[in-house]
């Protein structure tokens, strides 16, 4: 990684955060100048040459100062290399001991390699997860031909002389050089057995609040792909959940609707059975007429029979003490006219009585026969009744056994099926219809 650099940090001047004061000690100084003593050695005689000759206003008096204030180059730049994280290499652990040893072997060649890029402080880390090298540099070039000083500040120039010539805008001088280091530790901690994970990227190295204002910008970021995703399938689940609300409200009325079947059928076979009681009534009630008038009537019948012969048959013979002719048209005519007249009357009051009596045994027999009828009908309304219960029954049984919004889907999903097998059977049957035409 490269980075701004923090001189007092890697001095452990103070602790930060992710420090661990108790493993200070385990730090490894390697080298420690003063940046501005450095300057001086590298510098100072090339000042005085580019000084000599020049206008008092164009020399330079103090080369770390310019740097310094330049806007194009920097007064030292930082680089950090790290095997592996704190899952695999943690300080403490036998793998992050290992990880020290390669960093160890790795910088102390490091100037050497470099020479171009002098090294004035340089520290292994064990304070902190994982172990870790900081080497700050100043990259210079001398022999310079071109305008300004003949040694100068120049991390492009030191790295050219170093064989790095650079590509585009992602294959810089830098990033070949990072990528060379990274093979040479690379071959190093092979020799331990650590094979590389190429992961093909480096980042800059920030102090720990830029560190941490970096993380918090990535946690951001990361947070802000949640909320949409989110978002997202809120918006699916809003979606769902209005169409389950429609397959609710569409199975609710649904249920409304069979409940009032119910209660519509219930009225009906509470209706019949009413009217079958009152049909009940009415015929025991015409039954005890007809128990009350038959004697009646069969003593009618058989008296009319009795007294519908002729007279002569019926009256006696006159006895001897009085002539027939007298007997007979003044005291038997009379009588039996009179009987006959009350016979009549009577045998006339028989039928109708007897009319009387087939109508009500009529009106008795439809009414036995509509009783029947409307107890078959009363029971089929209860079978109707119960199969309805069974059948809502069972529905709630299904939302129990896979959940009240699953069943709904499944009810829906099948009515649907069945909708469209209905189209489908209709469409034949116009296809049919046209064909035949």
């Amino acid at each position: 990684m490269i980075g701004a650099g923090s001189l007092a940090h890697n001095r452990r001047d103070f602790i930060a955060e992710n420090v661990d004061p108790d493993r200070v000690q385990l730090n490894i100084c390697y080298q420690n100048e003063n940046l501005k003593e450095v300057y001086k050695e590298l510098f100072d005689d090339a000042v005085e040459r580019y000084n000599v000759g020049k206008r008092k206003d164009r020399q330079i008096a103090n080369y770390y100062e310019k740097i310094r204030q330049s806007k194009q180059e920097k007064l030292f730049h930082e680089v950090i290399f790290q095997i592996g994280n704190r899952e695999d290499m943690a300080v403490g652990t036998t793998e992050g001991d290992m990880a020290v040893k390669v960093l160890d072997e790795y910088v102390k060649d490091f100037q050497k390699r470099n020479p171009t890029l002098c090294v004035f402080s340089c520290y292994l880390h064990q304070d902190e997860a994982t172990p870790h090298l900081h080497i700050d540099f100043v990259p210079y070039v001398t022999n310079w031909k071109g305008k300004g000083m003949d040694t100068r500040v120049s991390l492009k120039q030191a790295l050219k002389s170093l064989g790095f010539q650079g590509g585009n805008k992602h294959d810089t001088e830098l990033n070949q050089w990072i990528n060379h280091e990274k093979e040479v530790l690379a071959e190093i901690a092979k020799q331990y057995g650590i094979e590389w994970e190429q992961k093909g990227t480096h980042e800059e190295h920030l102090d720990v609040y830029n560190f941490k204002k970096k993380e918090r910008k990535k946690e951001v970021a990361e947070l802000e792909v949640q909320k949409a995703r989110l978002e997202e399938k809120n918006a699916r689940l809003e979606e769902r959940k209005v169409v389950m609300e429609e397959i609710n409200e569409r199975m609710l009325d649904q249920l409304d609707e069979l409940e009032k079947d119910i209660c519509k059928v219930q009225d009906n076979l509470d209706k019949t059975e009413k009217e079958a009681e009152k049909s009940k009534k009415q015929a025991e009630k015409y039954e005890k007429q007809l128990k009350r008038i038959a004697p009646l009537a069969d003593n009618i019948r058989r008296y009319a029979g009795e007294f519908s012969k002729p007279i002569d048959e019926v009256l006696p013979e006159a006895d001897f003490l009085e002539s027939a002719k007298t007997y007979r048209e003044k005291k038997a005519k009379p009588v039996i006219g009179k009987l006959k007249e009350l016979l009549y009357s009577l045998y006339l009051a028989y039928i109708k009585i007897r009319e009387e009596v087939d109508r009500v045994q009529y009106k008795y027999n439809r009414l036995e026969s509509s009783n029947k009828m409307l107890a078959m009908r009363n029971q089929e309304q209860i079978e109707v009744i119960d199969s309805l219960k069974e059948e809502n029954q069972d529905y709630y049984r299904l939302k129990r056994a896979v959940g009240e919004n699953k069943a709904d889907m499944l009810v829906q999903a099948e009515r649907n099926r069945e909708i469209e097998e209905y189209e489908i059977r209709k469409g034949q049957k116009k296809r049919y219809d046209r064909d035949a035409r």
